[in-house]
Order: C-alpha cells, then structure tokens, then sequence
C-alpha cells in the first residue's frame, strides 16, 4: 500500500535541499511537482521545479475535483494534484509531498494514515541568516516570510516527526531514517542491524520526543516578534 510522506516547513529552513537528498537516496518514492499560480523565477523551469499556470486554469482545476490539497499563500495559490496519487499507486510506489500546513491539514483529513514530518530550522536568527542569504528577497518579503514562519511552527504539534535541520548531512539522514522506518514498520518485519538503527533514529524525531526540543526554537522566535524584528 502507498505511503503519502507530508514535509512542511517555513521558508529558509532548507526543505527543499532535504528532500532533494532524500529522493537522490530512496528507491521507489515519487515526489509530487505542485502546481501554482505564481510566476516563475529566473532559475525555475515549468514541470521541473511546478507547473506553473494561469489563475483561470488554477480554478478550473479546482471546479474538477483535480486537487488533493490547495493553499492561497501570499496571494498565489498552490494545489497538488490528484493524479500524482493514482500514478505512485499504479507504479507501487510511496509518494513525497512538500506542502504548507494549510495543504497539509487538509491532506491528513483525506488520508488519516500519511505521515507528516515538520522540519524546524534551529532558531529565528539561523532562519533569518539563511533568508538574507539567498540575496533575491526585498526587506518586505523577508520580514513576511519570519512572521509567517512563527505562525506556521506554532502548528508543529500537529505533526508526527519533528526535525530540527542543524547539519545539512545529519538532518538527510535522519530524514531518510524517518522514510524507511516508517516503510518498516508497516511492513510488520523485526527490525535488526541497520534497520533497528533506523528505527530508533525515527522514534527520536518523533513529536513526543522532540517536545522538549522544539521548546528554545519556538521561544526565539516568539522574543525576536515581541521586539519588532
């Protein structure tokens, strides 16, 4: 049975690298190209990066049933279409979304068995660093995606696995951890060796686990907003 992987996270937490690696390494994972409403970026090419269409097509989209979730986010909207599903089905493969909480609450109401992975950058300077960095967003835009970056982990909890990306390798890892142990343990065989290592790494990176450690991420994030920056 195909597995739906959610992975949600604010902007500049490194998602997108995560999963990059993570499809380089796991066999038999589709990841799902969403469609959105936004105009591209220089480097973004159309069916690569999204699919990128007209607002009329969104909606039509929308009229047909087409889309498993979709979002408005900063007034362009973003869906993931259905057909993705019924394809990584045919093939007998587990599918990656990468979505927002918005799209992702919706996908947990719709598939109650997908698992859901919240990746956290290590607090609000580290995310503040690495949205300066990337050196293509207005001052605007920067202050926009921090406040929404603070209302989007506020929804951590409503996750099964939290992972705090600090090391880009080790945070792979442990995402992939996190893949394959939930293949396991479904399967219903006795992990040993490497796998029992698998397994062990996920169930730390679970929510009841990472409670406590996702406690100074949230309090830098809520001091930084209480001083205006």
């Amino acid at each position: 049975m195909t597995i739906v992987y959610i992975v949600s996270a604010p902007s500049g937490s490194g998602k997108s690298t995560l999963v990059a690696e993570l499809l380089k390494t796991v066999r038999k994972l589709d990841f799902s190209i969403s469609y959105t409403t936004r105009p591209p970026r220089r480097t973004e090419q159309n069916r690569k990066e999204y699919f990128f269409v007209s607002p009329e097509d969104f909606a039509a989209m929308i009229a047909a049933d087409e889309f498993l979730e979709y979002a408005d986010v900063f007034g362009n909207c973003y869906g993931t279409a259905r057909r993705f599903l019924r394809e990584a089905e045919e093939r007998g493969n587990d599918l990656l979304l990468d979505i927002d909480v918005q799209g992702a609450e919706q996908i947990q109401r719709k598939i109650p068995g997908a698992v859901s992975i919240f990746i956290l950058p290590p607090d609000w300077q580290t995310l503040e660093s690495r949205l300066r960095n990337r050196g293509s967003d207005s001052e605007e835009v920067i202050r926009r995606r921090l406040d929404t970056a603070r209302r989007e982990i506020e929804n951590y909890s409503k996750y099964d696995y939290i992972l705090v990306n600090n090391l880009l390798e080790q945070s792979a890892d442990q995402l992939k951890d996190i893949v394959l142990a939930e293949r396991l343990l479904r399967s219903g065989a006795l992990p040993t060796g490497e796998e029992a290592r698998q397994v062990a790494t996920a169930e730390a990176c679970r929510l009841d686990q990472a409670r406590e450690r996702v406690q100074p991420i949230l309090a830098s994030f809520h001091l930084q907003t209480a001083k205006g920056t």
